[in-house]
């Protein structure tokens, strides 16, 4: 990108530098694309300190980052296209401003400063804008999607350095080794243009070099040689509450939990929502499930848990343990809920402008009590359970106290069709796996169902829209969570503390001003 190019075009430079960054994200893996971030501070350096016009132009690129990272929620508006079609588009435009403006704050808060020096302002921005990604996962706005340091779920080494920063800490750098790149598109002499290539240039190598060492000299977790068995029934979403073909459905989920040879599993995991009747309010759908849960095993199953007794009524977005008998032994009830997915936000507003929720039915789903972990029985390895995109949210995959074996995410990325959004969202919960040092079993209704060990190996694997099952061995945890886990929440502010001070003792340095010609 030519830096005349960014003088008369500031606004486009702004947009598709952030659209080249979400191209770095998951499937696609374009690292290149993360140069988007020295485009912007280039940007930001240009224009000096005004705020206003920093406002602007991070909101721009926010917008450009989001519109290209969560394109595909518009899919889920078209499962009932006659309702919810004409919504798509404004909708999440209206998502991507609204995240964009996190970016936007972030590139304010940085001009409210006058800089020397173009490295100490991409210090700054990169920690802010790091700051922003755990606050859109809280305060409200409960959307925690694509942090940056999931493009390194390109490959299992480079993944690894999760263990060591966390996922926040990741981003932070990552995000500051790319921003430090800005004088390529400034009129910098050659020589600091060489450095700022570097940058990024090392610390992909570091990313490298760190998760190889880390794969090579860790002892592989043992087997626990419990059988386990994932099923994936690939109901197309705009079928799966279809009252004529709800008996399909579950039948279909009953058929795949019973392997046809080799030996039978001790534990079977259903996808999110994949029972579509009542599990406690129906005794012969609970019988059902019984004749197919293991011998002395568990049968692992999403479905709706409502209660009409309440005014108004509630509903949960549960996980239920069916033992052999029938009997539900335990459950958990979501406590991430999805903003206009599972619940309409300001129901008395919204509600009476004609919205309604996407799922099923007009009753809203209201969080559970909390991150449990689940008790199986026979003594089976007790598992922390995720429903969905609760595998989004960092350092919140596992109850406090008694410590899991293995952590069980059932979703239902059917909603967003062959797209980016089920590759992200993989990569998110293989994130979980080794922040906790927990394998990772993951039922997905069209996919994408894996299985991982501690580490977020993937070591089975079912593609989307593919129906069938996996069957494995659970794979064993390791003693202890990882390093960034056991830290704790004082890891994250003490990195963005450190960069920030470094930005400020880079800004102090009495040697030419980088980016002047």
């Amino acid at each position: 990108m030519k830096r005349a190019w960014l003088e008369r075009y500031p606004t486009l430079a702004a947009l598709l530098a952030g659209m080249a960054v979400a191209a770095a994200l998951p499937p696609v893996y374009f690292l290149p694309g993360l140069l988007g971030f020295a485009v912007l501070v280039a940007l930001l350096w240009r224009a000096g300190p005004r705020p206003f016009a920093a406002f602007y132009q991070g909101t721009v690129f926010g917008f450009g980052f989001f519109a290209v990272g969560l394109y595909w929620v518009a899919i889920a508006f078209f499962v009932d296209a006659e309702q919810f079609g004409a919504l798509a588009v404004p909708a999440v435009l209206l998502l991507c401003l609204g995240l964009g403006l996190t970016a936007g704050l972030a590139a304010a808060l940085t001009a409210l400063r006058r800089w020397r020096r173009v490295e100490a302002l991409a210090l700054a921005f990169a920690a802010l804008w790091t700051l922003a990604e755990p606050l859109r996962g809280s305060w409200g706005l409960q959307f925690p999607w694509n942090p940056i340091a999931i493009v390194w779920a390109v490959s299992d080494p480079t993944l690894q350095v999760v263990a060591y920063t966390g996922t926040y800490g990741l981003s932070l750098l990552t995000v500051t080794a790319a921003a430090l790149a800005a004088p390529l598109f400034l009129p910098a002499p050659p020589r600091q243009r060489r450095l700022a290539l570097a940058a990024p240039a090392l610390f992909t190598l570091l990313v490298m070099g760190a998760g190889a060492f880390r794969l090579a000299t860790a002892a592989p977790p043992p087997d626990t040689g419990v059988r386990i068995r994932v099923v994936q029934a690939s109901v197309a979403q705009h079928h799966k509450w279809d009252p004529q073909l709800r008996l399909a459905w579950f039948r279909r989920h009953l058929e795949l939990s019973v392997p046809k040879d080799g030996p039978p599993p001790q534990i079977v995991v259903w996808p999110e929502s994949a029972v579509p009747y009542g599990i406690e309010s129906e005794p012969e759908v609970r019988a059902w499930m019984g004749k197919v849960a293991p011998k002395g095993g568990a049968l692992l199953a999403g479905g709706d848990r409502y209660d009409l007794g309440r005014e108004p009524p509630v509903a949960n977005n549960s996980l239920f343990v069916v033992d052999d008998t029938g009997t539900v032994t335990a459950r958990y009830d979501k406590v991430d809920l999805v903003p206009f997915g599972e619940f309409l936000p300001l129901r008395g507003i919204l509600g009476g402008l004609g919205l309604k929720k996407l799922t099923e039915g007009t009753i809203d789903f209201v969080p559970g009590e909390g991150r449990v972990t689940l008790p199986l029985p026979d003594g089976l390895p007790p598992a922390s359970p995720l429903i969905c995109y609760e595998a989004a949210f960092p350092d919140d995959a596992t109850a406090p106290g008694e410590r899991p074996a293995w952590i069980v995410n059932i979703t239902n990325d059917g909603w967003f069709g062959e797209s980016s959004g089920p590759f992200q969202h993989l990569a998110m919960a293989r994130m979980r796996a080794i922040e906790e040092g927990l394998p990772l079993v993951r039922a997905a209704n069209t996919g994408i169902s894996v299985v991982t060990d501690a580490y977020g190996r993937v070591l089975h694997r079912l593609g989307l829209d593919v129906s069938g099952a996996i069957d494995a061995v659970l794979p064993g945890a390791l003693p202890r969570a990882s390093p960034a886990r056991r830290a704790g929440p004082l890891l994250l502010p003490a990195l963005l503390l450190a960069v920030a001070a470094l930005s400020f003792w880079v800004d102090r340095r009495p040697d030419r001003p980088a980016g002047s010609s």
